[in-house]
C-alpha cells in the first residue's frame, strides 16, 4: 500500500524550501529559451547559405547546357 502513495515525494512544511528549486528552475528556462533563440538563429543563417550555394550550382549547370549547346552549333 505504501508503493501506492508514492513515498519518495516531498513536499515540505517549511514553503521556503521551494526557492532554490525556484530559482534554480527560473535560470535553466532562460537558458533554454536562449539555447532555442540560438539555434533558430544558426538554422536560418544556415539555410540562407544552402539556398545561395543551390541558386550558384543550378546557374553553373544552366550556364554550362547554354555553353554546350553553342559550342553543337
Amino acid at each position: 500500500m505504501n508503493v501506492l502513495l508514492m513515498p519518495f515525494l516531498y513536499f515540505p512544511e517549511d514553503k521556503s524550501e521551494y526557492i532554490p528549486a525556484a530559482i534554480s528552475f527560473a535560470f535553466f528556462m532562460v537558458l533554454l529559451v536562449l539555447t532555442f533563440m540560438w539555434i533558430k538563429r544558426n538554422s536560418k543563417k544556415q539555410e540562407e547559405e544552402t539556398r545561395e550555394l543551390e541558386e550558384r550550382i543550378l546557374r553553373e549547370r544552366h550556364e554550362a547546357k547554354e555553353q554546350q549547346r553553342t559550342h553543337e552549333l
